[in-house]
This record gives C-alpha cells, structure tokens and sequence, in this order.
C-alpha cells in the first residue's frame, strides 16, 4: 500500500472523511475503506506535518473537502484519536459541511499534561530510531487483545512513515488543546465510540462526558477492545454506522 501524498479516494455515494489520529498518516483505515466504500465515497488523508496549531489542520480538511467534494454535499466525519479532537473542531468551525460525526477513542483533553511535556521532551533527546524501536515493543498494548498479529505488523509498517516533526507538532497542539467548554456547541449528530480497554486514555469515561455535553449524542461502548479497536476484526464500523442511521432516522419520524 503507498503512502498517499495527500488525499485518497475511493468508491461512490454519500462523502465519507477518515480523520487520523496521531500517526497522521491516514493509511490505517484500510479495513474501514475496503467495506465502506461500496457504499461511500471514501477519503482519507496525510496530516501535514509543519502544522502548529489545530486552526491550520481545521482549515486544511476544509480546503480536502472542497477539492473533493465540490457542491459542498455535507460528508459523515470519522474522526479516531486526536483525530477525533480535530473533527471537533471542524464541527464548530463548519458545522454546515457535516452530515454526521463519529468521534472514536478520543478525549476532551489530555490530562496530566506533564506526559504530554515528557513525551515532547523525551523525542528531543532520543534518537528517533530508538523510539521507533520501542513503539515497536510497546504498541500491542494499544491494540485489542484478539487483534490477529499481521494486523499489529501492518499497523506498524504503515505508521513507519510518520515523521518526528508531525509527531512532536501534533503533541505541542495538544498541550493547548482543551474543548470542555465548547462541546455544547456542537450542532451536528454526533456518536462516540470507546473501547473500555484501551490502556492509552481513558476513553469510556472520556466519550460518557462527552456525549453528556454535546446535544443529541450517542453512546456505543465498544467491550474488550482497546485504543486502535478499529483494527479488531469484530469492530465494524460500516455496521455501525447503519444502526445509528435507521436508529436516527425512526426518531426523525
């Protein structure tokens, strides 16, 4: 699979955006695309890796949206991680360009923000080969247990990409990132995901504050996975999805 040089689409239908999380590659969603697509038009992207600050990323899935999606359809938002806090962003910041949010793993803020500082500290003094080599040890902790072994393999040859700079940006925005007080502003249906196993964030207790806050949200827990649940083979986000729009739709009438 190569790495896209910015945006990838694939299949017809109803505009359907992956935001990607940390790694900011958006090449994990692979499982995702080959499903969805048969009924989407699927797009997935590259975070940039020179981006400071969560304004610059929201106007760059806006300037992709329009070079996709130029009649300005309003599109379903995935957003996984820290790319779920920039999909919340992009909802208060254009909420008319969004049909339907899934927000999966994500947080309203990363607290102790000490590990954020330590994280960004300590790439500045490992050797970036080393820390590759410890992501290599460590990532089946943020995997579901019954996550087969090639997929964790794959998960690290396609994250292999991500560069020290977009890494260490995407933590420096995080440091300032804080949406608690704009949640009830959200305007658009909204559904979390959250995995009750994920040894990454606390992100059942995360998504439950969440969908409290933003009006009309749902909650679907996602038991016995963990922080990259969408690579479990049980973890179906096209069906899903299909739940939550006849579940929205017989409560519209």
């Amino acid at each position: 699979m190569t790495h896209p040089a910015r945006l990838h689409v694939e299949g017809s239908g109803p505009p359907l955006i992956f935001v990607p999380g940390l790694d900011g590659t958006g090449l994990l969603f692979y499982r995702q695309v080959r499903v969805l697509s048969h009924r989407f038009r699927v797009i997935t992207f590259r975070l940039r890796d020179d981006a400071t600050d969560m304004a610059t990323l929201v106007n760059d899935l806006a300037g992709h949206l329009d070079e996709v999606v130029p009649d300005r359809e309003p599109v379903t938002v995935v957003g996984e991680s820290f790319g779920g806090a920039l999909s919340m962003h992009f909802a208060l910041a254009h909420p008319e360009r969004i049909r339907a949010m899934v927000i999966l793993n994500s947080f309203r803020r990363v607290t102790p923000p000490i590990k954020l500082h330590a994280a960004i500290a300590g790439m500045q003094l490992v050797p970036w080969r080393t820390m590759q080599l410890v992501r290599r040890y460590t990532s089946a902790r943020l995997h579901s247990a019954h996550t087969h072994r090639d997929e964790i393999q794959k998960f690290l040859l396609l994250t292999a990409g991500t560069t020290r700079t977009g890494y260490r940006n995407r933590l420096r925005i995080l440091t300032r990132y804080d949406i608690r007080n704009r949640l009830h502003e959200i305007a658009v249906p909204t559904l979390y995901l959250a995995a009750d196993d994920d040894h990454l964030i606390p992100s059942v207790r995360e998504a439950e504050a969440m969908a409290a806050r933003v009006p009309g949200a749902q909650l679907r827990v996602l038991a016995g996975h963990g922080h990259c649940s969408f690579l479990a083979p049980d973890v179906d986000i096209n069906e899903l999805l299909l739940e939550w729009d006849a579940e929205r739709a017989a409560a519209n009438g």
